[in-house]
């Protein structure tokens, strides 16, 4: 028995990376599926090799998690970053507070890194920076074509676990060959085993760049929905609510709608950006009318 680290899951088989030794191919005992426990990527594993030559295995045991995300799917990780385009195209924010929702609810680590700077205006730059700068999560202005804020996303990711995600087209693929130049060499056996093309990720996906340092690479997202939410629990996830909550003239204010509502009253006197508080109500109704059928 061997021990390594679960770097891909697709249609019951595992790729597990066995230090010095290479990637095995894998299938998981029975014993997880009666366990209802499904091995992801980040997964600590222990496999019995079955044959050396074609490199393949089976997964025995699986070691206690440090954490476990549900969107994306991975184990083991200290932090995320959620990447954006800051233009071309036009940041969605509506679907990266959906996205900041989630990593919140999972009571992970989040930095919220921007690309494409060099093709966005200082407007857009200072309007995205009022948006977020209050939202307790770190921010960071990148550009893969000029290296801007690279030195700082390289400081941010170094000897940690970290998730990278986003939505198709905003230049994720581009900041991991900038993070990790031989990192197709280094996926070639799996890419040459599932018989795809390296470039277009369909599953979560973890790289090594150096010892105690790796990335996950996910899926895009295009959309993402809050029925797991409770209306209630909304107001927690923002960070820059929590000086005024508490201090409402109604018990249980939602925020939303109440007269002498502090959260209301800070947006008005700009100390909450009116962009986040409108997601949270308009996410707050969704949730409401959700649960209304």
């Amino acid at each position: 028995m061997v021990q390594g680290t679960i770097i891909k899951g697709i249609g019951g088989f595992y790729y597990v990376d066995i230090p010095e030794q290479g990637i095995y191919e894998c299938k998981a005992k029975g014993i997880f599926r009666n366990r209802k426990q499904k091995p992801l990527p980040g997964d600590r594993v222990t496999i019995d090799i079955l044959d050396e030559d074609k490199r393949l295995g089976n997964i025995t045991q699986i070691a206690e998690r440090i954490n476990e995300l549900i969107r994306p799917a991975v184990a083991n990780v200290d932090q995320v970053l959620i990447e954006f385009a800051a233009a071309k195209p036009d940041p969605n924010l509506n679907l990266l507070d959906r996205f900041l929702l989630l990593m919140s609810r999972q009571q992970v680590n989040t930095v919220l890194c921007f690309n494409k700077v060099d093709l966005a205006g200082s407007s857009t730059l200072e309007y995205l920076t009022g948006v977020y700068e209050k939202s307790g999560i770190p921010l960071v202005f990148i550009s893969t074509y000029t290296g801007a804020g690279m030195e700082q996303i390289r400081a941010l990711i170094a000897g940690k676990t970290t998730v990278f995600a986003g939505p198709s087209g905003v230049g994720k693929s581009s900041l991991l060959n900038a993070l990790l130049p031989e990192a197709n060499a280094k996926t070639g056996d799996i890419s040459e085993k599932i018989e795809r093309g390296r470039h277009t990720t369909r599953h979560s996906e973890l790289l090594k760049t150096e010892e105690g340092t790796y990335l996950i690479d996910t899926p895009g997202f295009s959309t993402l929905y809050l029925d797991s939410f409770e209306k209630e629990e909304l107001q927690y996830h923002f960070a820059e609510f929590q000086p005024y909550m508490g201090n409402c003239r109604f018990l249980g204010c939602s925020h939303t709608h109440e007269p002498d509502c502090r959260v209301k009253q800070a947006v008005e006197a700009g100390k909450i950006s009116p962009v986040r508080y409108r997601h949270y109500v308009e996410f707050y109704e969704e949730i409401k009318n959700t649960r209304s059928w």
